[in-house]
């Protein structure tokens, strides 16, 4: 008896390891087709979007449902634990995965599954964008723009998709020009 109940629960021991080493999660960085979504929770609703160009859901999925107010928004800006009015960003207003690893060659999609308009621009360096209330203390990135966006900053709007190719080997940095915590690091081999 105490045999077969050694037995069940090292075979459930290695069930649960096999699941582990194949789960998704570890291909994530290597997939085929490595994707990644910009995203925010702003609510739909929140009439302090307005000034702002509103948070609009997409009109042919329907898919954003936010419930971030534009105050808790704000509020959560900045925080009083880091010196200097340093920028750290609604948490929800990120990119996801915030890093991968992909082959020379390979295409990545970036959609913004999110209620605002985003940017994924390289960048040299992570800095501000050109939004200035959102900087906080962030001097802004050069490719992004001070005050004015750089004219080769591409939007990309709620719902829409662009796909970036042909990136040259080493690790390339990408963030948000509107909220440049935004950030993603891709490590092209």
């Amino acid at each position: 008896m105490r045999f077969l109940f050694m037995f069940v629960v090292l075979a459930a021991l290695a069930v649960s390891l096999s699941l582990m080493v194949n789960s998704p999660a570890q291909a994530q960085g290597y997939g085929n087709d490595p994707n990644i979504a910009m995203l925010d929770n702003c609510s739909t609703t929140d009439p302090g979007y307005a000034p702002f160009g509103g948070c609009p859901q997409d009109s042919t999925t329907k898919a954003h449902q936010g419930d971030v107010s534009a105050g808790e928004f704000l509020a959560l800006l900045t925080s009083p634990l880091a010196p200097g009015n340093q920028v750290i960003g609604h948490p929800s207003w990120r990119n996801e995965p915030s890093y991968i690893t992909v082959r020379s060659g390979q295409n990545i999609r970036v959609s913004n599954r999110g209620g605002r308009v985003h940017t994924f621009t390289e960048v040299a360096n992570f800095g501000g964008g050109f939004i200035s209330p959102l900087n906080g203390a962030l001097t802004p990135a050069p490719e992004c723009g001070s005050g004015v966006p750089n004219p080769n900053v591409k939007f990309v709007a709620v719902g829409d998709t662009q796909t970036l190719s042909g990136l040259g080997t080493g690790l390339r940095k990408f963030q948000c020009c509107i909220h440049p915590w935004m950030r993603a690091a891709i490590r092209v081999q």
